[in-house]
């Protein structure tokens, strides 16, 4: 089993319960991780044999551009995408941290972590 992860891939969107949150936006930061076998092993050193990261990022990107009320929701088009993209993985988990969420008190972050588990 191989296991590709991006860590503390950082985004500004317009997420939120609240239309303020819509309007004024926050800064994100973004998590994933993506288990899989590799069919023929990694031998050829070829990257059609793995999971791009550099594509786990694209995904991520495009997906934080498109306003969502819940990062549960958000979370879970982002796993969406990459089980569209990659459907041989057999994992996948995404967490989505808001960063200063708009609270009475000072909180560094509030997250949702969505994982996929191939059937």
């Amino acid at each position: 089993m191989i296991s590709v992860a991006l860590h503390g891939a950082e985004f500004f969107g317009k997420h939120g319960f609240y239309p303020e949150e819509q309007l004024l936006g926050s800064r994100f930061v973004v998590d994933i991780s993506v288990d899989f076998e590799p069919e023929g092993g990694l031998h050829k050193d070829n990257i059609s044999n793995t999971v791009n990261y550099e594509q786990l990022y694209n995904i991520a990107a495009e997906q934080m551009k498109k306003t969502k009320k819940l990062i549960e929701t958000l979370g879970q088009t982002v796993i969406d995408a990459i089980k569209n993209e990659y459907p041989y993985i057999d994992r996948a988990t995404v967490t989505i941290k808001k960063l200063n969420p708009p609270l009475k008190g000072k909180v560094d972050y509030s997250s949702v972590t969505i994982t996929y588990n191939k059937p």
